[in-house]
């Protein structure tokens, strides 16, 4: 729908029920849901995908809509059979391979009044859209998500799902570590209202990274509501690697130094967490180092900043990775440094010509989207 069409009396919207906290009008029954699915080089999870997505148990119309990045595997034949197998799954090219170009892409050719957004690894359960849409007209949000469930399937993989399932290694983000229901910042994934992702603008292109935060930061500024629930639950797949997950880690911290240079009421006591921690680690051992070299003993009592930082690790890590197996629970220190350091690298090594790079519109002056039925179609 375009916001700047004028519409019928006759089909205004009914209000919302008193009691609902968000501010959007209730849904038709059963409004048609289309996911859209941002993918690049995905061929080991793609088909498994696709086909949790649209086995749900949801009686409305479901549409899939796949943005193809420049892969290098197979991802593009893969999405071309899964098209063709089946009438409800559409492709459209995302050349730059960005996730925020690839998800409004989608969302350009996308029809229906229900957005839902799942990764090319992303595993939904059968109720998750079912649900989803229950939240929305309960709750009168303009986004409703959940739970980021890390799963691994290696020793190091699941260390680092241990970490990221835990407040040591993530803070007190609801869609990391649980919860209850309510109110939330953000939250994982997320299924939109159209109509006020059409408002917004979409996604910000110019946010390689941190768009999610970004877009829930502009409809929590716009008045509207970002609903967390611990019932919407999305299969999570960490990096296998030390190196996969140290890269992830930085870019999340220079762009989230980005997003809080353009939107000061952002910073969270929690995002400056890890940046403090390395900032200690570095500076007590580098202390503590001239301290020992130049025989001064009151310098090398700087030392019990990284001694006790690795002491907190580790016994973090011992309390946190209870039950899990012994090859695991000795990875589990390193995926809590990596994320730790490389987040707080990130964060603070973030250039303000990254910054400078990112243009923030004001809410009120975001153009409109055109209609989803005026798009052109997708193959």
């Amino acid at each position: 729908m375009n916001p700047t069409s004028p519409e019928p009396a006759a089909t205004a919207p009914t209000p919302a029920p008193a009691g609902r906290l968000g501010d959007l009008p209730p849904l038709p029954p059963n409004p048609p849901v289309s996911i859209v699915m941002p993918v690049l080089n995905e061929s080991r999870h793609l088909a498994e995908a696709v086909r949790r997505a649209l086995s749900q148990d949801y009686p409305g119309e479901l549409e899939l809509v796949i943005a193809l990045g420049p892969s290098t595997d197979d991802t593009d034949e893969i999405a071309a059979r899964l098209a063709a197998e089946d009438p409800r799954v559409r492709t459209v090219p995302n050349p730059s391979g960005r996730t925020p170009s690839a998800l409004n892409a989608a969302i350009g050719v996308a029809r229906h009044p229900v957005v839902v957004r799942v990764d090319g690894h992303g595993i939904l359960p059968p109720d998750y859209v079912r649900v989803a849409v229950d939240l929305l007209n309960e709750t009168g949000a303009a986004n409703v998500g959940g739970i980021m469930a890390a799963e691994g399937t290696t020793d190091f993989e699941d260390a680092v799902a241990r970490a990221m399932t835990s407040k040591l290694g993530v803070g007190n983000a609801s869609f990391h570590t649980g919860g209850g229901a309510g109110p939330a910042d953000t939250v994982y994934l997320g299924v939109f209202r159209r109509e006020v992702l059409d408002r917004l603008g979409g996604y910000n292109e110019e946010f390689v990274r941190a768009q999610d935060w970004e877009l829930n930061y502009r409809i929590r500024q716009s008045g509207h509501l970002i609903w967390f629930s611990p019932d919407l639950r999305v299969s999570y797949r960490p990096r296998p690697s030390v190196k996969a997950l140290a890269k992830q880690y930085r870019d999340y911290g220079r762009w989230r130094r980005v997003v809080t240079r353009h939107h000061r009421g952002s910073v969270n006591p929690r995002y400056l967490a890890a940046p403090a921690a390395l900032l200690a680690v570095a500076g007590g051992t580098v202390v503590g180092t001239v301290g020992a070299v130049a025989g001064r003993g009151a310098l090398t009592a700087a030392f019990v900043l990284p001694a006790g930082y690795a002491a907190a690790i580790l016994g973090g890590a011992a309390w946190e990775g209870r039950g899990m197996r012994p090859s695991a629970l000795a990875r589990l220190p390193i995926a809590l440094a990596t994320m730790h350091g490389s987040w707080g690298w990130g964060f603070l090594t973030s250039p303000r010509s990254l910054a400078d790079q990112v243009s923030i519109r004001p809410v009120a002056d975001v153009p409109p989207q055109p209609d989803a039925e005026s798009a052109p179609d997708a193959r």
